[in-house]
C-alpha cells in the first residue's frame, strides 16, 4: 500500500475569499470541501446569485482518493486561460475533495491568455494558501465478534495496539467495530485472526 492511498490533503472548512485585481477586472477566488460532483453545480449556482453582475465562474476540482476525478472549466474564458491554472494550483498543493472557483469581474481591459492565466492561478493561490489544510488517514473497519470469555484477550490487543473503537457492544456476544488504518489493516486483522474462538470480518 503506498503511501499516497493511506494519506491525503484537503479541507475541512470554507475559507475567506480572496481578491486579486488586474487592470480594472477583479478576480474571487472561493475553496470548498466537496465529495460529490453533484455539490458542484449548487455552489456554482449560488455564487452566480451572489455575483450577479459577474462574468465569469471559472473553476477546478479534484475528487476521490485511489481514483482521482479532477476537471477544469473556463465558463467562456479562451481555452485553458482559467479552469486549467485553478486546477494546476490545486495539484500544487496534493489536495483532493476540493473545489476552487474563481470569479471574475470585467473591468472593460483585455487581459490576453498570458494575463488570464496569471490572474486566475494568483486568486487560485491566494485563497488555498489561506485555507486550513488537513492530513487526513484513510481508515477500513474491521469487525470483530467474540464470546464473553475472550473479551479480555481482543481488548488487551486493542490496548496494544492502540486501536480507535468506533462502536461497541458488550454482552453474550460482544461486538466490536474498528477503525483502523488502511496501511495497518491487514497486520491487525492477522493478529486477531490468531484468536481462532473469535470472528473476524
Amino acid at each position: 500500500m503506498n503511501e499516497f492511498q493511506d494519506i491525503y490533503y484537503s479541507i475541512d472548512s470554507v475559507p475567506e475569499p480572496s481578491i486579486f485585481k488586474d487592470r480594472k477586472s477583479k478576480f474571487i477566488g472561493y475553496a470548498y470541501p466537496i465529495h460529490k460532483i453533484e455539490n458542484i453545480k449548487e455552489i456554482i449556482s449560488q455564487l452566480k446569485k451572489e455575483h450577479h453582475g459577474a462574468r465569469h465562474w471559472c473553476y477546478g476540482y479534484r475528487i476521490g482518493i485511489e481514483q482521482i476525478n479532477e476537471r477544469a472549466n473556463d465558463d467562456g474564458e479562451p481555452s485553458n486561460s482559467a479552469g486549467m491554472p485553478i486546477l494546476g494550483q490545486i495539484k500544487a498543493k496534493n489536495l483532493t475533495n476540493i473545489l476552487v472557483v474563481v470569479v471574475r469581474y470585467f473591468g472593460g481591459v483585455k487581459l490576453g491568455v498570458g494575463g488570464l492565466m496569471n490572474a486566475y492561478k494568483t486568486a487560485a493561490k491566494m485563497v488555498l494558501d489561506e485555507a486550513e489544510i488537513i492530513e487526513k488517514i484513510r481508515t477500513e473497519d474491521l469487525v470483530i465478534h467474540f464470546k464473553y470469555e475472550d473479551m479480555n484477550k481482543v481488548m488487551r490487543i486493542i490496548k496494544e495496539q492502540k486501536l480507535n473503537i468506533k462502536e461497541q457492544k458488550l454482552e453474550a456476544m460482544g461486538k466490536i467495530v474498528l477503525s483502523i488504518r488502511l496501511d495497518d489493516y491487514k497486520q491487525i486483522k492477522e493478529i486477531f485472526k490468531l484468536i481462532h474462538t473469535i470472528e473476524v470480518k
